[in-house]
């Protein structure tokens, strides 16, 4: 399944960890294009320009760890598109160019699903997507889980639970079911 990463969930650090880590697994294909990786980097601007240097960095791993992922719109595309956000459209022309199956995005109000549904796209919230992988494939996500869980203890220096990580990032319902298999 090739799935295109908006960037509104690109860029909070926990919930792109755990999107990245379950493409990692082979889960599904992401999909992104240069101008979202960019609004990334430009975001992670306003935390100051180590935020943006970090932020470069992890894109450029990004692009190294899935050569395929980014994709280039034909011209002409945005022109013939339009959701209720025009700033948006580029997101719609990125998945349609990659032949994607979903667009994963936090922004549904600006996605609405008749008009991606004419272009042969769903989208679906982060949240509700992983919580989908982590009913079909428990141990996976459960390692990506533990795994995200741990890093950020490392670099916050403070302890963590899966469920109050996972609700910090968003991820309220997916945290809510990990901590219901094991309490990590």
């Amino acid at each position: 399944m090739k799935v295109l990463l908006d960037a509104c969930v690109i860029y909070p650090t926990v919930m792109r960890e755990m999107l990245i880590g379950a493409a990692r697994a082979g889960l599904y294909q992401p999909l992104w294009s240069a101008r979202i990786l960019e609004e990334w980097a430009r975001a992670a601007s306003k935390l100051g320009p180590e935020g943006e240097s970090v932020a470069r960095g992890e894109i450029a791993l990004l692009q190294v760890g899935f050569p395929r992922a980014e994709i280039a719109p034909h011209q002409g595309l945005e022109q013939r598109l339009w959701l209720p956000d025009p700033n948006d459209i580029h997101v719609l022309a990125a998945a349609i160019a990659g032949s994607a199956d979903l667009i994963v995005t936090s922004n549904a109000k600006d996605f609405p699903r008749g008009l991606l549904a004419e272009e042969g796209l769903s989208r679906a919230d982060p949240d509700g997507f992983l919580l989908g992988f982590l009913e079909a494939n428990p141990e996976i996500m459960t390692g990506i889980a533990e795994a995200v869980r741990r890093e950020a203890e490392r670099l916050s220096g403070e302890a963590w639970t899966i469920r109050r990580l996972m609700k910090k990032a968003r991820l309220s319902r997916l945290g809510k079911a990990l901590e219901a298999r094991g309490g990590i």
